[in-house]
């Protein structure tokens, strides 16, 4: 099993996106720790397929410095390393400039980018903290197509995954010399609870037909991603975005 004996952090990792990538590392061996904010009960249904393995759910809010320190401390004491970790926690708010009054618009911009992007910064540096003194790891940023095709109707979503691709690829950078290997996963829409009501409404079959595929990602597929990153051999991809978005935005 390629994550046998390997500690693991998810944020976000009670549902979706997150829960596929618990269960997919759980699944190769991994020793799993999911964080989760507010929905405790989506957190013990994740838990509970992971099966056996010492996987564990914390509840903590990753825009909050302290409590995201509080997050990294736990795991080191329970496990006394962190391999890996998955920064997948975050949110997709409408804030539409033109329909919005101005304290609506300074509020969008930061919760989303406190949870988006400074909360994964911080996640990072506690992190990396303990990564160094083990001589390395691995840190797997969720971000989105939405970096570079943009998000009319939610700037600051759009603004914090181009934030959080820029931030990566700079880790990548500082870190490669401590054996820590940073990437980034830009996956476009993707069939999960949050997404099912604008999937299942009137936009539904213009967002699927985006892609070639006639249909949008499977959670699953987006967390093959990620463990390709995450696998020892891909050392050289450190600082590498992978789209997952099935040819619904190309870039060059």
């Amino acid at each position: 099993m390629k994550f046998n004996n390997k500690t693991v952090l998810v944020t976000g990792g009670s549902r979706g996106i997150g829960r596929a990538i618990a269960i997919a590392f759980a699944r190769e061996g991994a020793r799993v720790f999911l964080s989760y904010h507010n929905n405790k009960t989506a957190a013990q249904e994740t838990l509970s397929l992971l099966g056996s393995g010492g996987h564990q759910a914390i509840e903590a809010d990753v825009s909050d410095p302290d409590a995201t320190r509080t997050l990294i401390n736990q795991i080191i004491i329970l496990c006394q390393r962190l391999d890996i970790v998955v920064n997948n926690a975050g949110i997709f708010e409408a804030h539409p400039i033109d329909k919005v009054n101005y304290q609506e618009w300074q509020q969008a911009w930061k919760k989303t980018l406190d949870i988006n992007l400074t909360g994964p910064a911080n996640v990072c540096f506690c992190a990396t903290q303990y990564m160094i003194i083990q001589g390395g790891g691995r840190i797997i940023n969720i971000s989105s197509r939405g970096a570079f095709r943009g998000e009319p109707e939610q700037a600051a979503y759009g603004a914090s995954k181009a934030g959080l691709n820029a931030m990566s690829q700079s880790l990548a950078q500082a870190l490669a010399p401590h054996n820590i290997f940073v990437g980034v996963v830009a996956p476009g829409f993707v069939a999960t609870d949050m997404a099912k009501a604008i999937l299942d409404g009137p936009s539904g079959e213009r967002i699927k037909n985006q892609s070639p595929l006639k249909r949008v990602a499977r959670p699953e597929e987006v967390a093959k991603a990620v463990l390709f990153l995450a696998e020892e051999g891909t050392e050289y991809m450190t600082g590498a975005i992978l789209d997952v978005n099935g040819a619904s935005y190309l870039r060059s």
